[in-house]
């Protein structure tokens, strides 16, 4: 891909009410991370564009609230249709303005939005939106406007989980898009309108987070705020919508531990395990980003880990044969550098990477995919989310002592563990987090997704995703 691809903003434009409305005041630029060259510019909106696009959604709701689910969920399989046809366009514009690898751009960050949708839809289908318990008839009805906040790291998987839910739900919805990655969120609006889905249903709002995302946060007719991002924006998202005693969901940070038992295949959970560090460059809340590993077994995973990181080839994300890309911008590039700098200075071994940029990339936002043995579990690189392509291996004595360390951040996001199968559950039972991988288990969006302790509350995906867009009433008579 080259900086001349058209993207689809031909103006710097909002979608409020079914339609582009473009904006003549100040702007913001999309870079792509990369080469630092701008591919667009959206809006740098502000509380009065959030007012315009409420009042669409409050005027929408009504209507969409009373269609019926089988007509909701006609309109959002074409939706999935309509991603499915523009998939190659998501693709490329996800590499542009984020610097996903072209190939997993294709796989991950525009296949796996079809994926949650259609799991989404299917749970919909099947979803008890009325039922008796004794003389009370409970109805499930949508919250009323909701807000979604979505990040830059999976710009359309993160929209779909929320905001196919929200609509499924009967819900409108005002999105705000990551400044960074804003772009599919239009291509996204744009097929819903194709698809059918009444004007004002969806309206999405560009803009920053201090400005934008506080207004969406505070406003008086959003009825709930759906957020995912840093766990610090989140407890500010909590504060500023607490004035509304609105129903707040958060999807935050995750400081996954991989525990790889002594019964299980070493050489394919280590692979498996650096695989799920790095990949989209490590910036995912889910990554595996603490391997732990026995005491006895380290060094031969430490061997594993300096083998397998070879076949990673860091690069421009629009070559085929790219598996690492720069980070999403250059700020991140820098909190990722410091962060391997910190590791270095506190004394933890360095096998792979490193501090500066990687060979013959003296330019755009690239890290060195960087591996840390002996790691202390106290160190800031295995307590603090990184999110960039850092693995870090930690030595533990039995599973007391693993467990301890899993639980020992305050994430609670996710983990996964690799061994015996009966082992291995029993110590995901005693991991606080959300979900757990055991030995590589097939991805089930029909799974709730969500976190403990400050990774966040409430659950996104398969029926809990729709639960979460629902309020119940009970008629008694």
């Amino acid at each position: 891909m080259n900086d001349s691809t058209e993207f689809t903003y031909p103006l710097p434009s909002h979608w409020i009410d079914g339609r582009a409305v473009p904006s003549d005041g100040p702007v913001i630029d999309v870079l792509n991370p990369a080469t630092g060259a701008v591919v667009a510019s959206v809006p740098r909106g502000t509380a009065e564009d959030v007012d315009l696009a409420v009042k669409a959604a409050t005027a929408a709701f009504p209507g969409w609230a009373a269609t019926a689910p089988a007509e909701r969920v006609a309109v959002l399989r074409r939706v999935v249709e309509g991603i499915q046809k523009r998939a190659e366009e998501i693709a490329a514009t996800i590499t542009a303005e984020m610097g996903a690898p072209i190939s997993f751009a294709r796989r991950a960050q525009a296949g796996l939005p079809v994926l949650a949708a259609t799991a989404a839809i299917d749970a919909a289908e099947h979803f008890p939106w009325t039922e008796e318990i004794a003389n009370s008839l409970i109805v499930r009805e949508p919250v009323g406007v909701v807000g979604a906040i979505t990040p830059w790291n999976f710009p359309l998987q993160q929209l779909v989980t929320k905001v196919v839910s929200a609509l499924l739900a009967g819900n409108a919805v005002v999105l705000k898009p990551s400044e960074v990655a804003p772009l599919t969120a239009r291509i996204f609006a744009e097929i819903t309108a194709d698809a059918g889905l009444p004007p004002g249903v969806l309206n999405v709002v560009n803009g920053t987070g201090p400005v934008v995302g506080e207004a969406i946060a505070a406003h008086n007719d959003i009825d709930m705020v759906s957020f995912t991002g840093s766990t610090a924006a989140g407890k500010r998202v909590s504060v500023v919508a607490s004035g509304t005693v609105k129903r707040v969901a958060l999807e935050l940070g995750g400081k996954a531990a991989h525990i790889i038992l002594p019964d299980a295949d070493l050489s394919e959970a280590v692979t498996r395990g650096l695989s799920f560090a790095w990949s989209n460059a490590g910036q995912a809340c889910g990554a595996w980003t603490r391997m732990l590993v026995p005491a006895e077994l380290h060094d031969r995973a430490v061997e594993l880990l300096r083998d397998a990181a070879a076949g990673y080839t860091v690069g421009d994300p629009s070559n085929e044969q790219t598996r690492i890309g720069p980070l999403a911008s250059e700020v991140q590039r820098q909190r990722v550098a410091s962060y391997i700098e910190r590791g270095v200075a506190d004394g933890a071994t360095l096998v792979v990477g490193g501090p500066g940029r990687p060979e013959g990339l003296g330019t755009g936002a690239y890290v060195r995919p960087t591996v840390f043995a002996q790691v202390d579990p106290d160190s800031a690189i295995a307590q603090e989310e990184i999110f960039g392509p850092v693995l870090v291996v930690i030595p533990y004595t039995d599973d007391d002592h693993a467990v301890a360390i899993a639980n020992s951040t305050i994430y609670g996001l996710n983990a996964a563990v690799a061994g015996e199968p009966e082992h291995a559950l029993a110590v995901a039972r005693r991991l606080r987090v959300g979900q757990v991988d055991i030995n590589g288990g097939q991805l089930n969006f029909l799974a709730p997704f969500g976190g403990y302790k400050q990774s966040g509350n409430g659950r996104e995906m398969g029926r809990a995703g729709l639960e979460e867009f629902l309020e119940t009433k009970a008629i008694t008579s």
